[in-house]
């Protein structure tokens, strides 16, 4: 029988109360000596055995991460895809490799990529850090970066002599420190530390500071969290989103859904590629289930979606009002809200100028300007 990836977990709205007295700042009795300085209401990330945090090696991922040596033809880094003003995505519908062939989704926001247990929008197999940072390397349909073999990258590295001081800083127990390995595990340490927490809905929720959010956006916070609008459900908990993994998690908390963007044959299909987790198990139920991104900086994110087709936050809201997409001319008619396969919360809602105001108020407010220009997490070549 096909494996089937079920459902197996989801993160609830969490009370300010709760965060605080049970989440906040908890460090791993023998872990780590790495200080993550986290925000009020925030659980420890959990971090693979074999690759501890540290300073050395944060620093010498962000030098990685923003260097196009990484890639084949030496002109695109990871920052090609993941700009820092825009949350670590790319403006674009779809993400463009070093080549000029487009992936069939969009960059995904980097921000908190500790706290996921899955990674990628329709993977149910990748579930760190370093395993996803291969895919971009070496992936091959279509080449994102085009990284070459580990003989030439690592020879590219080695002939500059700020990266010897780097790696030999980052992993000096070593006698060879420069090489594939440590390259992706520096990497996957500066996303680790990619921690977005400043925000006004944080400052108002965690730290009580009454003036961080406005009226129209603490209304729009109490209809978030309704029955009628559902969006809790699957963009909840300090992340806003339903797949969640932290330090002390007993398992992952790992969601993917349907949410009725398509439906091109009246039974829920979606157009390749982009056909879920269903390209992963086969199982017709898993057709058009990705995972829920976070809304954390969602206002500087856009486009849309897996695929980028929804252009604006507004239109998001109305696909979602709607209770599905309808698509009335193109290879991709259809009627969403009458899919078979989709979320069983996305089942329409009507919303008045103000209520809408102010569910747009509440994104707003999630936007963290202190992640968006943070030194630390900035290229530093520039």
């Amino acid at each position: 029988m096909t494996p089937r990836w079920e459902y197996v977990g989801r993160v609830r709205h969490a009370t300010a109360l709760l965060a605080l007295l049970c989440l906040a700042g908890c460090q791993p009795e023998d872990g780590p000596t790495y200080e993550w300085n986290l925000p009020a209401g925030f659980p420890t990330p959990p971090v693979p055995d074999d690759n501890p945090m540290s300073v050395e090696k944060v620093e010498l991922g962000r030098y990685l991460f923003y260097d196009p040596r990484v890639s084949g033809n030496q002109t695109y880094s990871c920052g090609s895809c993941h700009r820092q003003e825009l949350s670590f995505t790319d403006a674009l519908p779809v993400a463009v490799g070093s080549t000029g062939s487009n992936t069939p989704r969009g960059s995904m926001s980097l921000a908190n990529a500790a706290y996921h247990p899955r990674y990628t929008w329709a993977n149910p197999v990748v579930s760190q850090l370093e395993d996803q940072a291969l895919v971009p390397m070496f992936g091959d349909t279509p080449v994102e970066l085009g990284t070459p073999d580990e003989p030439e990258l690592v020879a590219r590295f080695s002939s500059d002599p700020m990266y010897l001081d780097l790696f030999s800083a980052a992993y000096p127990d070593d006698a060879d420190p420069i090489t594939l390995g440590n390259i992706v595990r520096a990497i996957a340490c500066f996303e680790r530390a990619l921690i977005s927490g400043d925000s006004p809905y944080d400052r108002y929720t965690y730290q009580f500071d009454d003036a961080a959010m406005s009226e129209s956006a603490r209304r729009g916070l109490e209809l978030f969290n309704t029955e009628r609008l559902e969006c809790f459900h699957c963009h909840g908990g300090f992340n806003f989103t339903d797949s969640l993994r932290q330090d002390r998690s007993v398992m992952d908390e790992v969601a993917f859904h349907n949410t009725a963007l398509y439906n091109i044959d009246g039974r829920g299909g979606y157009p390749e590629p982009n056909r879920g987790i269903f390209e992963f198990t086969g199982d017709r139920r898993d057709m058009g289930r990705f995972r829920s991104p976070s809304l954390r900086n969602i206002t500087v994110t856009a486009p849309y979606m897996h695929d980028g087709s929804i252009e604006t936050l507004d239109g998001v809201l109305d696909h979602y009002a709607a209770g599905g997409r309808t698509i009335t001319e193109g290879p991709y008619v259809g009627v969403g809200s009458e899919s078979p396969l989709k979320n069983l919360f996305i089942h329409g809602f009507t919303l008045t100028d103000e209520e809408r105001a102010d569910v747009m108020a509440l994104l707003s407010a999630l936007t963290d300007e202190t992640f968006l220009t943070d030194p630390r997490f900035s290229d530093p070549f520039e």
